[in-house]
This record gives C-alpha cells, sequence and structure tokens, in this order.
C-alpha cells in the first residue's frame, strides 16, 4: 500500500443544492475530483441532478445522488429522507460535508445517523440569504462538528455575528486547477479575435456581483480607446438589466454578453483587464482563475478579495461601487501596459504556487482527518 493511504478509503458524502456554473458548486467540483482516492472515496449530493458541474462530475466518475428535496416542510420530503438514510448506510459514509444551505436537509439527517464527521461550510456572506435560511444555518453551525470557511473574511464573519467558536472553524482556501487556468500567448477567439483590448469578467448574474458599476465605469473611458470591449460572460437574472444598461449607457456596440460555458479558460485568457465589480465577495472562483491565467486583475475591497489581490502589487483595489474609483483605474491600466504585465505576472506565480487545487485537496483532506480523529473515528 501506498505512504499515507488506507486499507479502506473512507466514504465522503460532499453536499450541494445545485450543479450549475455558480461558485460553490465548482468549488465542490474540483475537490471532489481532486480528493486522493487512496484516502477517500468522494460522492456528491444534489437537490437537481443536472448543470455544468454534474457534466463534469460524470466524466471524472464521481457517483452523483439525486436527492429530489423541493421544500422541507412538504409529505414529499419523506421520500429523499428515507433515500438519504439508505445511501448512508449502504456506503458506509463517514463524512457529510454540507457546502452551502442544503446542510439544512443533510445536516439534521447525519447527526440523527450517527455519522461520525459533519461539517458544513460558509462560502459567502450571509447577509445575501432569506431571514428563515439564515435561522437555520445558525442551527447547523450548532450541530455541526466544524464550518469550513474559505477566506479569514468569512473566518470573521461566522465568528463575530454568528458567535461560532474559533475552535469551530477551519480555513480552506478555494484551489484552481492549473491544468486548465495558466498564462497562454494565443490569438483572441471570435468573438474578440479583432479586440486590441478587452476589459471583462466571469460571474453568474446576480444582483450583488454590481455588474452595473463595472458597465458605468466602462462607458466612461471606452470612448478614449478606440476598440476597447466589454466582455461579460455568465447567466442569471441579472441578464436583463445589464442589456438594458448597455442601451441606456450606448455601449451596446463595445459590449459582449456571452452565456455561461465549459471550458472558460480561453475566454478569460483574452481578457486584458479582469474585472470583480462586487459589492459581497468570499474568495472569488473567478478572480483567482483569471490570476491563474496571467489576467491584470481589478477588484472592489470586500470579502476576501484583498486576500487574493495585495493592491499595487498582484492588482488593484477600489472602493466598493465607486464608478469614477474604478473608471480612474482601468484607464490607467489600459494606458501602461508594463503596470497590465507586472500585475499579472505576480498575480499568476501567487495563484499557481499558493492556491492550486492540489493544496485546497490536501488541506479538505486534512480537515476531514482532523475531526474524525477529534471524534476517534479516524480508524
Amino acid at each position: 500500500m501506498k505512504p499515507g493511504a488506507n486499507a479502506n478509503p473512507i466514504p465522503v458524502l460532499m453536499m450541494v443544492r445545485e450543479l450549475g456554473s455558480g461558485g460553490i458548486e465548482r468549488d465542490v467540483t474540483k475537490l471532489a475530483i481532486a480528493l486522493d482516492r487512496r484516502r477517500f472515496t468522494p460522492h456528491v449530493g444534489s437537490f437537481r441532478a443536472e448543470g455544468l458541474r454534474y457534466e463534469d462530475l460524470k466524466k471524472a466518475g464521481i457517483p452523483v445522488v439525486h436527492f429530489a428535496v423541493s421544500s422541507l416542510k412538504s409529505p414529499k420530503v419523506l421520500s429523499p429522507v428515507l433515500q438519504f438514510a439508505t445511501f448512508i448506510a449502504k456506503n458506509k459514509i463517514r463524512v457529510v460535508h454540507a457546502y452551502d444551505a442544503s446542510g439544512v436537509f443533510g445536516i439534521p439527517l447525519a447527526k440523527i445517523l450517527r455519522v461520525p464527521a459533519v461539517l458544513t461550510s460558509t462560502l459567502g456572506h450571509r447577509s445575501l440569504l432569506d431571514a428563515q435560511t439564515i435561522r437555520q444555518m445558525k442551527l447547523m453551525d450548532r450541530w455541526a462538528d466544524a464550518v469550513v470557511v474559505n477566506c479569514e473574511a468569512m473566518r470573521k464573519h461566522v465568528s463575530d455575528d454568528y458567535s461560532v467558536p474559533n475552535d469551530r472553524i477551519e480555513l480552506c482556501y478555494n484551489g484552481v486547477d492549473t491544468r486548465e487556468f495558466f498564462p497562454l500567448a494565443a490569438p483572441k477567439p471570435a468573438p474578440l479575435t479583432d479586440a486590441p483590448m478587452v476589459i471583462g469578467t466571469v460571474c453568474v448574474l446576480r444582483p450583488e456581483k454590481s455588474l452595473e458599476v463595472l458597465q458605468e465605469a466602462f462607458a466612461r473611458i471606452w470612448r478614449q480607446i478606440p476598440g476597447i470591449k466589454l466582455l461579460i460572460v455568465g447567466s442569471g437574472p441579472e441578464l436583463p438589466k445589464i442589456q438594458a444598461n448597455s442601451t441606456r449607457l450606448g455601449i451596446q456596440e463595445a459590449s459582449m454578453l456571452l452565456p455561461a460555458t465549459s471550458p472558460v479558460a480561453p475566454l478569460m485568457r483574452a481578457i486584458d483587464i479582469f474585472v470583480s465589480s462586487s459589492r459581497s465577495e468570499a474568495f472569488s472562483n473567478s478572480i483567482l482563475e483569471a490570476m491563474a491565467c496571467g489576467c491584470c486583475v481589478v477588484g472592489s475591497r470586500v470579502g476576501g478579495t484583498p486576500e487574493l489581490i495585495e493592491d499595487e502589487v498582484r492588482g488593484l483595489l477600489f472602493t466598493p461601487g465607486d464608478v469614477n474609483q474604478l473608471a480612474e483605474k482601468l484607464l490607467r491600466l489600459v494606458q501602461d501596459a508594463e503596470t497590465r504585465r507586472r500585475f499579472g505576472s505576480a498575480a499568476s506565480k501567487f495563484a499557481t504556487e499558493n492556491l492550486n487545487i492540489q493544496i485546497a485537496a490536501a488541506r479538505t483532506m486534512e480537515i476531514y482527518s482532523n475531526v474524525l480523529t477529534r471524534k476517534h473515528a479516524l480508524g
């Protein structure tokens, strides 16, 4: 048996509500694929058996179980409850890790079924959740053996705002797959082939991403730079508003709106200046992937973004919602190729060496092992 391997790898159930294009779904998928199968056997549980990440997991041979939960108040919830209990017993699951509000369903059941290690994650600011889910997540905090966060900002959030003891908070930064996201000098793909400069972003189109701030800032500088383009890649409920805003600002001819796609790395590498204009962010996968690709990155000073972007070293930070400040920083970078190159190179080196998926997977396995050891259930 190879060093570090277990005679019987530990079965793990990683839970997430959906398997679409969001950051949490991406985290679960990457980690499930990256876990050392000599030590852990990953399974992924979701309320919907569809989406970009569902296909990725299938290709990787990761078992995906569909718990058809529509409402915890419906009598129909009994069926997925029985399915969950049967699945846990049949697969001898010893770790249940809920990465989002799927824990409201999975965590109490895992505790009742005496799963040795039960964990939740807080990977985004809870102010984005509805009041009922926030109350439910507070209960999950108390029942879970550990709460996993993806940056120091989220550690402070759950500690200060939800009184989770620090000794029950585990930090695991997101990881980037450097086999997919890396610098590559190549022609820009269609429809960006002829664009001399691309400012862009990749995200789920939700209100907290504040994409109107990026659009407004772009509108203030684009007429000064012939041929400059704004690229927004993503799908979500804010699409009609973004389209209407593009018309209002008169930047339709310079804007490209593309739906969420996989793989996204070729489009990421086509972006010269990557912008995260969010008013709420934890530890952004999109910023991390852009950094790994060698993009020059600009981000709003929220959540874990300053832990990723060291201002004036690995990119630039701006005050959330400040259109003037963002426009000034974009204009500076558009006009200074050497600074763009320097920031992009430093960002790529930092992401590749410190935040790759292998490091994140190793830390995740360490957390699982530590919790099992505390519960005297590692053997």
